[in-house]
């Protein structure tokens, strides 16, 4: 019998690399490097010198009235803990999903919707086995990151080559395309003050074992990991579920990370000759994904008070009254990366309504498949690259394309859970919440599936009655990938410091 524990208040931020509680925001220039590892000693030694920056770093100096002008974090693969000596037998205590990799098989792959000009196949880095060890992503202020990659890269032989150096753009709040970003984040519930249960309403709360692994999460369960001897990993916690096992695990979480490239000019050349001018191509942007190009909910929604969210956060609403999407289309794209609803697909009034959704009296198929919400949620910590283009410059024929798109990372505690849920069952998916022939407006593939099914539909209802119906080309494609792990500051000096035979 599986065993549930109460919520537990995180406190070990010295151990938590900072990317887990900020998207270092403050810091908007950044740079990631991925690392092959060339010599294992020397690779070790680099990483027992190498202290990524951790929530404590992060805290102490907001409450000094100050903030980190540098912060280094970093992941590692799978084929990047087997090469730095990892036992095969730890290694295999990993979620599957990481092991296997982003690209490891078509199966995958269509799932994610990455075929077509998205296949593996075409990528610079992650098809198949090809993942790089280490990614090493360093943030700074502006005048600072040039100097602090340089300090990184002096270091990094013999231990390591330089596989690749990805470029991020000096963040404005902005994606590519020009909407506000990165509002609809998760609030984690850090002190375990929320019983994670049968929640008849959204929240926008979520248990920390969603993200970090080795605490409760929204099952109240402890999400598989790596537990080792404590004989042999002294400076390890020990396991909430089992005090005789040190937990590896404890304190990380998996890095999803996937760079997208993103047709601008196409977008918004696309939309102005499909809507016949560019507030018209506004609109229509607007629907598609769901927000306004400012962040705004779209106002006929109405606000309603949400756990974990704050009026000046934009995320004060739902999509409870809005069920056939006559408001905000169904297919939007944040309708699918969140569809904002509880563990019941209705909002039962009063305790007999709530028994009867329970029981699956009432209700329908599609809104019960895209109910509960709060078992897929991740945390985005994505960085724009490229220039930015605005969207008249954009919709102007000629129009240079900026090479822009978005790193796209995401943290979470179960890849398959949360990650590949949200892709494969909601963005990519032509039959979300009863559609047809729709995928993601922003990032479908527009290739048939399953079979001759067309994925490349939008339908977007007009006030009066009236359904307007478009046929998309692609405008985002994924370039290359990777799943990783981002350890506790633990675990990582615990690989460091594996013998010369490995673990």
């Amino acid at each position: 019998m599986t065993r549930t524990f109460a919520p537990e208040p995180v406190t070990e931020w010295d151990d938590i690399q900072a990317l887990a509680a900020s998207g270092l925001g403050a810091l908007a220039a950044s740079a990631f490097l991925l690392l092959d590892v060339t010599d294992v000693a020397a690779a070790r030694a680099w990483l027992a010198a190498t202290r990524p920056t951790s929530v404590a770093d992060i805290n102490a100096a907001r409450a000094d009235g100050r903030i980190v002008s540098t912060a280094l974090q970093l992941a590692l693969s799978a084929p990047g803990l087997a090469a730095l000596g990892l036992a095969p037998a730890v290694i295999d205590q990993f979620g599957p999903e990481f092991r296997q990799g982003l690209a490891s098989d078509d199966s995958r792959s269509r799932r994610l919707g990455d075929i077509g000009t998205n296949d593996p196949a075409n990528w610079d880095w992650g098809c198949g086995a090809d993942v790089p060890h280490l990614l090493v992503m360093l943030y700074a202020t502006p005048d600072a990151l040039d100097a602090h990659v340089d300090k990184v890269l002096a270091t990094l032989s013999p231990g390591f080559i330089l596989r690749k150096r990805e470029a991020c753009a000096v963040q404005n709040g902005h994606e590519p395309f020009g909407f506000l970003d990165g509002i609809s984040q998760p609030v984690v519930d850090w002190a375990g003050v929320r019983e994670p249960g049968h929640d008849a309403l959204y929240t926008h709360l979520l248990a920390a074992g969603e993200v970090l692994l080795g605490y409760p999460n929204e099952y109240r369960c402890l999400t598989d990991r790596p537990l080792l001897d404590p004989v042999q990993a002294p400076q390890l916690p020990r396991a909430l579920d089992d005090a005789s096992r040190a937990d590896l695990g404890r304190n990380g979480s998996y890095l999803v990370y996937r760079r997208l490239a993103q047709d601008v000019p196409l977008f918004w050349q696309t939309l102005s000759a499909r809507a016949g001018g560019m507030t018209a191509a506004i609109e229509l942007a607007e629907a598609m994904v769901g927000r306004g190009i400012d962040g705004q909910p779209i106002p006929a929604l109405g606000t309603r008070a949400i756990p974990g969210a704050e009026p000046y956060d934009l995320n004060s609403f739902s999509f409870t009254g809005d069920m056939g999407g006559n408001i905000c289309p169904v297919g939007a794209h944040i309708r699918r990366a969140n569809p904002r609803n509880a563990d019941l697909p209705s909002v039962p009034d009063g305790l007999l309504d709530k028994l009867l959704v329970t029981l699956g009296l009432t209700g329908n198929a599609r809104d019960d498949a895209i109910s509960s919400t709060r078992f897929h949620r991740i945390l985005r910590r994505g960085r724009r690259f490229g220039d930015m283009l605005s969207p008249v410059e954009a919709a102007r024929p000629g129009a240079a394309d900026p090479q822009a798109g978005l790193h796209f990372i995401a943290l979470q505690a179960s890849i398959s859970r949360q990650f590949e849920f949200i892709q494969g069952a909601w963005v990519a998916s032509a039959k979300f919440a009863g559609l047809s022939g729709e995928s993601d407006p922003l990032l479908g593939n527009r290739c048939p599936f399953p079979g001759t099914m067309p994925t490349d539909g939008f339908t977007r209802p007009g006030p009066d009655g009236s359904i307007e119906k478009h046929a998309l080309p692609q405008f985002v494609t994924v370039t290359a990938g990777g799943y990783f792990f981002l350890p506790g500051l633990r675990a990582l000096a615990f690989i460091a410091a594996l013998p010369a035979g490995g673990s």
